[in-house]
This record gives C-alpha cells, structure tokens and sequence, in this order.
C-alpha cells in the first residue's frame, strides 16, 4: 500500500473512529489472493467491544463505499481492536497496561518480566515478582532502556480496581465484505 493511501484512509477513517470516543490504532491493506484486506484496529482506554466495532465497521463500509481510496479491486474490511498480544509502543499503550504483567526485551540484551505500577513521561515503575518466595522488588526502567515489550497474558491473575472486563480485552473483530 502506498504512503499515499494509508494517509487518505487514514484522514477519511479517522473523524469516524473518533466520534465513537475511539482512537484509530492502525490502518493496514494486504494481499489476501484475488481480494485485499483492510484491517483498521481501534482501542480506547475502557477497551472495546464487540458492538462498537460492528457500529463503526457499518460506518466505514458506508464512508468507502462513497469514496474511491480502495480502488474498483474487491477487498474485505475487518475493524478489530488490538488484541493482548499487541506490542507495546505508544505511551498510552503502557499507561492502558498499568496493573499488568509485561515482557520486556531490553534495549543492552536480556529480558524483563515485571508488573507496571505506574507511567509517566520517562518511563515506567515496575514491581518484579521475587523468585523462589521471596518478595517482589521494585524497579524503575525508563522506555529507552526498553527494546520491545509486551503484555503477559495471567490466566489466575486477581483483577485489581479499575480492570477492563476479561471479555473487553479479548481482540474482537468484525469482518465485512465489499
């Protein structure tokens, strides 16, 4: 896909992702044989639901259906929301994770599993869990220290206050064809 039409689909697709209090994530068309796949992925803070990414999956098809930025090719439209598996990038990414267990490959080599506590614009307050009973400790590792990380999925974790719903985490996809 050209930078040129990731930046129209972007510009056209965006008002509509934020007027349902969503924030567009990632625009992306691939090949899939004869047809393409857009893939638009959404998120917010509370995270999202099923329903809201079949409202704004209607809204799209209508919006590219009056424009031309696909192309007379056939494609299919899958709007979904990132996923647990998601890389963290974003600032807001850790800040959404906080409460959460990642994994961090850091930036001098080896690897981090540790618990976020808190974010701010430098980095990130982590507790490490202690190993072989003892106490978890605390650690401070700022996002240049930090190569690539991501969420670590905990089947038996506790939810702590404020948690996202189980079921508003889980990636929820809509797909449509065109």
């Amino acid at each position: 896909m050209s930078t040129t039409q990731s930046e129209r689909l972007r510009e056209l697709l965006a008002p509509l992702v934020s007027a349902r209090e969503l924030e567009l994530e990632e625009v992306e068309v691939t090949p899939a044989g004869k047809r393409r796949v857009l893939r638009i992925v959404v998120d917010s803070d509370e995270g999202v639901q099923l329903d809201a990414c079949a409202d704004l999956s209607r809204d799209i098809s209508e919006k590219l259906d009056e424009t031309d930025v696909m192309g007379g090719a056939p494609y299919v439209l899958e709007v979904t929301s990132p996923g647990a598996d998601r890389p963290l990038t974003q600032h807001r990414h850790y800040v959404r994770a906080t409460g959460r267990l990642i994994k961090a490959q850091l930036a001098e080599g080896g690897e981090l599993v540790a618990r976020i506590v808190a974010v701010d614009d430098e980095g990130l307050d982590l507790e490490v869990p202690g190993v072989k009973g003892r106490k978890p400790t605390a650690r401070r590792l700022a996002f240049a220290e930090i190569a690539k990380a991501r969420v670590e999925i905990e089947f038996n974790r506790k939810p702590a206050e404020g948690d996202v719903p189980a079921e508003a985490d889980e990636s929820d996809e809509i797909q449509e064809e065109a």
